[in-house]
């Protein structure tokens, strides 16, 4: 999804790849977070400023280069950081049906 925000480098396709393929060595609690903001990010009533938190820290994960490189051993804590902070940052705009989203399909891929 490219948007007016200038965000050109995240897409829905590519989130998903990334999470299809390296969730399991991500695992749960990262990839619950990524999640969380993503169904946010989809929010209608999330605002721009929060969406550009977001595209951001969705950017940062998604990206094949970044500080810690995913295959080397803790290389999701950069990633995890990032997230982190970014669901803090907006998290008076996460709503239970985020979560809930997000918890449906751990549940899917960790057999929770």
């Amino acid at each position: 999804m490219e948007t007016s925000l200038g965000v050109q480098q995240y897409s829905d396709n590519t989130f998903w790849k990334k999470i299809n393929v390296y969730a399991k060595s991500a695992g749960i609690d990262i990839i619950e977070i990524a999640l969380k903001l993503y169904y946010a990010l989809q929010d209608d009533d999330t605002p721009k400023w929060a969406k550009t938190v977001i595209y951001g820290a969705l950017i940062y994960f998604i990206s094949p280069a970044d500080a810690l490189p995913d295959l080397l051993p803790g290389g999701y804590v950069d990633d995890w950081g990032t997230l982190l902070s970014a669901a803090a940052a907006i998290s008076i705009h996460m709503k239970a049906e985020h979560s809930e989203k997000a918890n449906t399909k751990i549940k899917q891929w960790f057999r929770k």
